[in-house]
């Protein structure tokens, strides 16, 4: 029997350097870190806000519109809403039109957490993007990404 090749160091090299799925990974895991910890006064994960901020609408979102826009299975983001509800930051509830999808609104808390933590957010983004060469660039390049 034979052994594997090796895979050489120089590769190894290569990836840290190149590749875009680890330089996304670790860009997404500071900018997490730093938002997490901004938002630890208002009790809220960057997570959280984000899902919090999808809530923020006129008329109640489904389960499944939801998790399309945050790239996420039902069944994660299904996990995520627990401990919103149970804080009474969102309530969830059955459509009319349909018994079997699921509703998502902000409570009252909801909306009044959030209120809280937009200043600081709105705070951390601009100092995020004070140090890009180029914010807009950035933000379209991922979009085509996350479409891809």
């Amino acid at each position: 029997m034979s052994s594997p090749r090796a895979v050489p160091f120089s590769k190894t090299l290569e990836v840290r350097d190149c590749c875009l799925c680890l330089h996304v990974q670790r860009a997404a895991r500071a900018l997490a870190r730093r938002f997490d910890e901004a938002l630890r006064p208002v009790g809220l994960t960057n997570g959280q806000f984000s899902l919090l901020m999808s809530l923020n609408r006129p008329v109640p979102p489904s389960i499944s519109s939801v998790a399309s826009l945050l790239a996420m299975d039902r069944t994660t983001l299904t996990a995520a809403l627990k401990p919103l509800e149970r804080r009474g930051l969102i309530a969830v509830s059955q459509s009319s039109e349909d018994a079997r999808t699921r509703l998502l609104a902000l409570t009252a808390e909801g909306l009044a957490v959030l209120a809280q933590a937009t200043p600081i957010w709105d705070r951390v983004h601009a100092e995020l993007e004070a140090g890009l060469a180029d914010a807009d660039g950035l933000r379209r390049d991922l979009q085509i990404l996350s479409s891809a």
